[in-house]
């Protein structure tokens, strides 16, 4: 299957001096990509899902100015027993300017690694396949 895909809007406020999207403001591009995934791919909203990020890496290809929408592609190449790795393009007019990568851990009530939910290993598994070159 294709990457999960959505459109993230870019705000005015995401902006730098110079008119680009600030370095920073690109994990809060990923954390909606990671929040729709959640949404339409596992059908349970995120903040409900028990889990906490565990790292988060960004890699900038081009600089992104304009406040025109971008679109960030989803898919999940590892899944683990109590992690997900979700990896991320940052496009714009069909060019990648940023790929990113997180890995998520689900977390019990001790607030220790727990199971991924089945429901997430389901969509992990139907988003694993990057996107084609």
């Amino acid at each position: 299957m294709s990457p999960f895909e959505t459109t993230v809007a870019v705000r005015y406020r995401d902006l730098d001096p110079m008119g680009h999207v600030n370095n920073a403001v690109y994990a809060s591009y990923l954390e909606t990509a990671r929040n729709d995934f959640f949404r339409e791919a596992v059908g349970v909203e995120l903040s409900e899902a028990d889990a906490v990020l565990a790292s988060l890496s960004l890699e900038f290809h081009a600089p992104l100015a304009g406040t025109d929408p971008v679109t960030v592609l989803v898919w999940t190449p590892e899944t683990g027993e109590t992690s997900c790795t979700f990896a991320y393009e940052v496009r714009r007019d069909g060019r990648t300017v940023a790929e990113g990568e997180t890995v998520l851990v689900t977390v019990g009530a001790d607030g220790e690694p727990a199971a991924l939910p089945d429901r997430l290993r389901t969509a992990a598994a139907d988003y694993a396949d990057p996107p084609e070159s």
